[in-house]
């Protein structure tokens, strides 16, 4: 077992053939089930050597990766790992730098990354973002400007010490940690509470979703000005949104919305806010059936999803059904969905502080989905469209091959994945 033993259980399960591990906090039987428990964000470095969640009552936990390597089978390798208070409970975290994707991918690493450079910032409940050195387990400094929780925080992929945070109180702050936090740009324009942010990979625009006034905005980060709405005008239908995610190659725009009777995910091409398709999924019985976190897979072929009925599903973008999908189960809770910077894993987060790894489908891009990715990094909707292309080819570029409505299996389906 590795060093988390004094404060988490680490379990490996046969319950479901895509369970790989599962991290169980250990805490007072006094704090089992009691609000602040929950697990509201996971993380993995930018080079998968280092994960890290909120395991609740204030407490990050961060581990080396893989938690089962041959380094933890000696019992005798120092593990490095590390367990960050932060006095308040935290809701949202971000690894960062995060280098751009055009260099070397990074190998997944077995020890703990050398040098000093690896920062954590963590969101917490009363507004304030601290950022942590991992290596050192120090406190570097803290910022203030929020008065809300800070729900979601994010690092762009070009390198810099920037940071994107997303609060309850209704606005966005661009922080350069440079210069410690003392440059902040605000972003206002959100009646409501802020759900999630995200930003492209060319690190050209953000997006963010409202909870409550149901609103997509991009954002752009070169101007800090104000974009687009995608959603438009008021919505006659009760729903609340929770979540988005940019594409890797920036071409789609994913956001996640639910309502008593449905949960159901748009695609969106950010730069015509065109809505290019719609999977849904429907319940027989009317209630709070939220998905809470989507995040799409490194290769960008598949979309990751975190519902109340099942602990993960996972999605190929244009599929009726799942590509894979774990057992149903009512009490899974999960909260949020990581994958790991190599794919093949997924970490979720759940209400009771756990987290759960599971094994991801592994598939080889196609070589016209690698060439789609490539351009499409660079090269925006506007761009594309006046080029003497087939329209076959122009359609499968700018991901208009998409069925535009797709309705998923009923989530009282009991068929399994059993890759």
């Amino acid at each position: 077992m590795c060093s988390t033993e004094n404060n988490a259980e680490l379990q490996a399960t046969s319950s479901d053939p895509a369970l790989i591990l599962e991290l169980k906090t250990r805490r007072p039987p006094s704090l089992e089930g009691r609000a602040g428990c929950e697990t509201w964000s996971v993380d993995f470095s930018p080079d998968g050597g280092w994960f890290a969640w909120s395991m609740g009552h204030g407490i990050v936990w961060v581990v080396a990766w893989p938690l089962d390597s041959e380094d933890s089978q000696d019992g005798e390798t120092d593990r490095g790992d590390k367990s960050f208070s932060c006095g308040h409970p935290v809701w949202g975290l971000a690894f960062g730098p995060r280098p751009p994707k055009s260099g070397k991918s990074a190998r997944p690493a077995r020890t703990p990354p050398k040098g000093n450079s690896l920062l954590l910032a963590t969101g917490l409940e009363n507004g304030v973002i601290k950022i942590w050195n991992v290596l050192s387990g120090v406190a570097v400094f803290d910022l203030h400007g929020h008065e809300g929780v800070v729900r979601d925080l994010v690092f762009p992929q070009n390198g810099t010490l920037t940071l994107i945070s997303s609060s309850r109180d209704k606005t966005l702050r661009i922080w350069d940690l440079a210069h410690k936090g003392k440059k902040v740009q605000v972003l206002s324009g959100h009646k409501d509470w802020i759900s999630c942010c995200s930003v492209s990979s060319d690190c050209s625009m953000i997006a963010s979703v409202g909870r409550f006034d149901r609103m997509v905005c991009l954002w752009s980060l070169r101007s800090y000005t104000f974009m687009r709405n995608l959603t438009g005008g008021p919505h006659k239908t009760l729903h609340l949104l929770s979540s988005c995610e940019f594409s890797p190659d920036g071409a789609l725009l994913a956001t996640a919305a639910f309502s008593g009777s449905s949960w159901w995910i748009d695609l969106w091409d950010p730069y015509t806010a065109e809505k290019l398709a719609t999977l849904v999924d429907y319940f027989e019985d009317y209630g709070q059936n939220q998905i809470s976190s989507i995040q799409f897979s490194p290769n960008g072929l598949y979309l990751a999803i975190v519902t109340d009925d099942r602990a993960l599903r996972i999605w190929e973008p244009g599929k009726k059904g799942m590509v894979m999908q774990t057992k149903a189960d009512r009490d899974s809770n999960g909260l949020c969905c990581k994958y790991h910077p190599q794919g093949g894993v997924v970490a979720t987060g759940t209400r009771d502080g756990h987290v759960r790894f599971w094994r991801a489908p592994r598939t080889v891009p196609s070589l016209c989905h690698l060439c789609r990715s490539i351009l499409r990094h660079s090269v925006s909707t506007h761009q594309m469209e006046p080029l003497p292309l087939p329209k076959r080819i122009l359609e499968y570029l700018t991901y208009r091959n998409i069925p535009e409505r797709l309705n998923t299996c009923c989530s009282s389906d009991e068929e399994e994945w059993e890759g």
